[in-house]
């Protein structure tokens, strides 16, 4: 039977003076993984708390990422998956569909048991929803004392804590499920702050990398860097780094760039233009306009459509929402100096689209496709139609007893005690711009790197060391390195953990218990039992073909040299190995994939390659094999399954010599999708 709050708590709702909260679980942050744990606590019969700096629960899912960055979706179960089957059953509804209709949007399909991208508002109204129907009290507007003031701990366990207003919650187990770690490290938890060296954990992706950034989010053109162009005195642009980067693979103490995930509308019914920023400096947006006139012609903006003509606005580009370099000091800083560098942060993405739509150094073409686009009306309407969270990609990060690396998403470890699962791209947005050694500038951080499938995220990974805390659990500053957070830190692996930190929490509090002492194989049993996915094997997927297995030479979309095709996937069948690649249906023609094979000996060789098929597919995807008498370029039609080995579509016999040869797949006039997955050589 659930334990009842405190009779502080009964006061506290209804507006009597009072001090004191008491809970089983006290939850700092109503983040996606902050109401996770509340509603996990409060079905295991606890008493729960939420304690929200804001006015909003969900943190980034209600906050404009409605794109969401999931990976291979199989691995999402428990209460994350619940939510995303409640988005579903929203949209299933004719009258969810204000401002669209169902049948025209693409990532709608009826058989689907959920659905992967939505509205803020919407996402916040289920959050609630599932709140309030298991009762959890969420106390809004209470920001942590952070000061010595602000904490009681009895030994190792935190007995209670205070918020600035002088409101204190005790509690039997705390769950910091913040974005920033404020609790852990008033706790006295060890934590890190930007990049650790290669060397730190073994890793490859780490550090320092200016040579790796071979993406779309960097200069493509040669642009000066200095205030006078070609005049070194005369100082550097805005956002230029004046300090020289470390030698790469080292360690810095910089932080992959935050942005505002903007939802943005084209329905002229529900769309408010881009207006002027109060605190407008157009210096800021210098490197944007010399970008467009040394040829870069680029939308710098990543467009993922929502339901009801609605965006998830992202990244994209050299010069682009990403405030690259100012926000080295979030996470340590005060919270007025926060409040600083979040008003900066807006003030500079609510300008880059004034200028966007409006500067006559623009080009013409990007203003009018700007014209199109305003802020939503109904969209955030307590904040000016602007989004109530920044994307705090990485703050402060756990330092515990089992740091989660580039080793455990690789698979190339055993990672114990699992309690989730990962499989996004090991992604980091960039850390840094800075003068090239030819006195350009160039973008550096950015990483793009698949896991190649799903990973294990390790219940040790979310307990500090029992000599710091012994009653807190950390679901979102989990310990990671750089690299490795970069795939960690997605929405539903945020609401994973928090469910599996919560069930922790009660059987320490049912056993009597330290976190650190919980029973591997008790707490593993109750997740499994609650529809956690702990583990995953590509291999006994029906619709993944084992490479080893096929005849000929095999070379896996993982293998590639790559242009583009960063976006990773296993949502659709059959395909090669883990997963595929795919453009995101955008940018055609500056996408392409380079398949390279050794061929051990003279001879004609038939070449296929494999594509997982979907309506959604592009019927003209452009395919140049390359051979001794040149290169053939053929159209396919990725809607069409291939009908050899399951998977594989006959692209002709070739005569080859003992050599290297390639086959090339691009997106240049896609009428849809383009994906890639793997090529094979067979001799005849």
């Amino acid at each position: 039977m659930k334990r009842a709050l405190s009779t502080f708590v009964l006061a506290f709702f209804f507006g009597q003076p009072c001090r004191a909260v008491e809970a089983d679980v006290v939850v700092y942050g109503g983040t996606s993984a902050g109401v996770a744990a509340a509603i996990q606590a409060a079905r295991m019969g606890k008493s729960v708390v939420v304690i929200e700096s804001g006015k909003h629960v969900g943190g980034l899912t209600t906050g404009g990422l409605g794109w969401t960055d999931s990976g291979n979706k199989e691995v999402i179960g428990g209460i994350s998956r619940e939510f995303y089957q409640r988005l579903k059953k929203h949209y299933d509804r004719p009258e969810a569909w204000k401002f669209g209709k169902q049948a025209e949007y693409k990532f709608y399909r009826a058989k689907d048991d959920a659905i992967w991208a939505f509205e803020p508002g919407v996402a916040e109204a289920i959050l609630l929803e599932m709140l309030k129907e298991h009762k959890v009290p969420v106390i809004f507007g209470e920001r942590l004392d952070r000061s010595a003031k602000g904490i009681v701990k009895d030994g190792t366990r935190i007995a209670s804590i205070t918020t600035e207003s002088g409101k204190s919650f005790a509690g039997k187990v705390f769950i910091d499920a913040t974005y920033e770690g404020d609790l852990m490290a008033l706790a006295g938890v060890g934590y890190h702050v930007g990049r650790e060296p290669n060397s730190k954990y073994h890793e490859t992706l780490n550090g320092v990398e200016r040579g790796y950034n071979t993406h779309m989010h960097r200069f493509v053109k040669d642009v000066d860097p200095y205030v006078k162009p070609g005049d070194s005195a005369s100082g550097l642009l805005h956002g230029i780094e004046t300090e020289p980067l470390p030698a790469d693979g080292a360690g810095d103490s910089r932080l992959q760039a935050y942005c505002y995930r903007m939802c943005m509308s084209n329905d002229p019914m529900n769309r408010i233009a881009f207006a002027k920023p109060e605190g407008y400096d157009e210096a800021k947006y210098e490197l944007l306009l010399r970008n467009y006139e040394a040829g870069d012609l680029r939308l710098p903006l990543k467009l993922d459509m929502m339901p009801n003509h609605k965006t998830d606005t992202n990244n994209n580009g050299a010069v682009s929402t990403d405030y690259i370099g100012q926000n080295y000091k979030y996470p340590d800083a005060s919270y007025a100096d926060r409040d600083k560098i979040l008003t900066d942060h807006e003030i500079y993405q609510k300008g880059l689209m004034w200028t966007l739509a409006n500067h006559p150094r623009v080009p013409e073409k990007i203003r009018q496709n700007m014209a199109q686009w305003g802020l939503p009306k109904d969209e955030f309407t307590g904040n000016g139609n602007w989004p109530h969270q920044i994307y705090v990609r990485e703050a402060r990060r756990m330092i515990s007893d089992y740091v989660h690396t580039e080793l455990d998403c690789r698979r190339k470890r055993v990672t114990p005690e699992s309690v989730g699962m990962g499989s996004y791209n090991m992604d980091s947005h960039n850390c840094a711009r800075y003068v090239t050694k030819e006195g350009k500038v160039q973008n550096e951080g950015d990483i793009q790197e698949s896991p190649s499938g799903p990973y294990m995220i390790s219940y040790k990974s979310i307990v500090p060391k029992s000599a710091e805390c012994t009653n807190l659990l950390v679901p979102v500053c989990v310990a990671s390195s750089h690299i490795a957070y970069g795939s960690i830190r997605m929405e539903p692996v945020f609401m994973i953990l928090g469910q599996s930190a919560a069930t922790a929490a009660v059987m320490a509090i049912d056993g009597k218990t330290d976190v650190q002492k919980v029973p591997y194989d008790t707490l593993q049993k109750k997740l499994v039992e609650d529809k956690q996915v702990l583990e995953h094997s590509r291999a006994n997927r029906p619709d993944a073909i084992e490479q080893k297995k096929l005849s000929g030479i095999v070379v896996d979309d993982d293998a590639a040299q790559r242009v583009g095709f960063s976006s990773v996937s296993s949502s659709s069948g059959p395909f090669v190995g883990t997963g595929y690649r795919h453009d995101g249906n955008e940018k055609q023609g500056s996408q392409r994939a380079k398949f390279m094979c050794e061929i051990p000996d003279d001879g004609f060789y038939e070449v296929l390659i494999s594509y997982s098929p979907n309506a959604n597919r592009a019927t003209n995807v452009p395919v140049t094999i390359f051979h001794t008498e040149g290169s053939t370029t053929k159209l396919i039609d990725q809607r069409k399954a291939g009908p050899i080995d399951g998977a594989f579509v006959s692209l002709g016999k070739y005569r080859l010599t003992k050599r290297q040869w390639g086959v090339e797949v691009s997106n240049k006039d896609a009428d849809g999708y383009v994906v890639i997955d793997a090529v094979r050589w067979i001799k005849k």
